[in-house]
């Protein structure tokens, strides 16, 4: 969906709005949006990870390619519920990190629209291929996406620019 002025002001130009079953519910995609240090701790206490220093975490969003949040959109107080990251040189190569969608969104095509938004800025950077590394239990979730898994389709998948 194309950006709608009011959301830029919280979001920025490149924002995307994301198709969802409610129309109680506003999600929104952003890569210029900051992200809230913690919220993104609260984000990933909810998907089980273990915590990491803020003081790391912070460097690690810093030295990022890009980063990109998904919101829950209230006019007052939006809520992270999605996120990824990358690193790399941002032309030739980039490895997608950390992408977490809270568990009360999961199911509904979030992760995949979250995935697509990255890829998209991604591709707009001219980067012609991107690597990932995924926990085994989500691996098929890239796969049917289309990443190519490694040899030994453990944990590392790709994707080239067509």
């Amino acid at each position: 969906m194309p950006a709608v002025k009011g959301l830029t002001d919280f979001y920025g130009q490149r924002h995307r709005r994301c198709d969802v079953p409610s129309a109680s519910v506003e999600l929104v995609l952003s890569c210029e949006r900051e992200i809230d240090l913690i919220e993104l701790e609260q984000l990933c206490d909810a998907v089980g990870w273990s915590r990491r220093p803020l003081r790391r975490v912070r460097k690690a969003l810093q030295y990022s390619l890009l980063r990109v949040g998904l919101w829950r959109h209230d006019p007052r107080l939006p809520k992270l519920v999605g996120f990824a990251r990358c690193t790399g040189d941002g032309v030739v190569e980039a490895t997608v990190w950390d992408v977490a969608v809270h568990p009360h969104y999961q199911g509904a095509g979030l992760g995949k629209a979250l995935m697509l938004y990255v890829l998209d800025q991604l591709r707009s950077m001219e980067v012609e291929r991107v690597s990932l590394f995924a926990d085994p239990g989500v691996v098929a979730f890239y796969q049917a996406q289309g990443w190519d898994l490694e040899p030994q389709d453990r944990r590392c998948a790709f994707w080239y620019a067509p």
